[in-house]
């Protein structure tokens, strides 16, 4: 099995063993990075990685995961932005005992 050096921001060049070691690809846009939890301080470590550098890793025999990105991306966005009042209007209506009524309204009614 390959052993990978990769570099934690917080305790600096580590040793990994491939199966420690997660490549992930976006199928959108082929954008690649690989990420790993540092042996020694047990952080989360993500970095960017050009297509050469995925495919070496892959090739070492490191895990490929290969995802999309959320439809809701391209959907087309109508209305005010929502803002922080609207949030927390949100809140508290979530907080009374009619709030799937007043939600449902919400929802039939068309927007202004």
């Amino acid at each position: 099995m390959a052993t990978i050096r990769a570099r934690c921001p917080h305790c600096g060049d580590v040793r990994l063993r491939t199966h420690q070691v997660t490549v992930r690809v976006c199928a959108d846009d082929d954008q690649g990075s690989y990420w790993f939890r540092c042996p020694i301080c047990k952080t989360a470590v993500a970095h960017d990685a050009r297509p050469e550098i995925v495919e070496l890793l892959v090739e070492a025999g490191v895990r490929r995961h290969v995802w999309n990105r959320p439809a809701e991306l391209s959907e087309v966005r109508t209305g005010p932005p929502i803002t922080s009042d609207d949030v927390l209007d949100f809140h508290l209506l979530l907080q009374s005992d009619e709030w799937l009524e007043h939600v449902s309204e919400m929802v039939r009614r068309p927007p202004a």
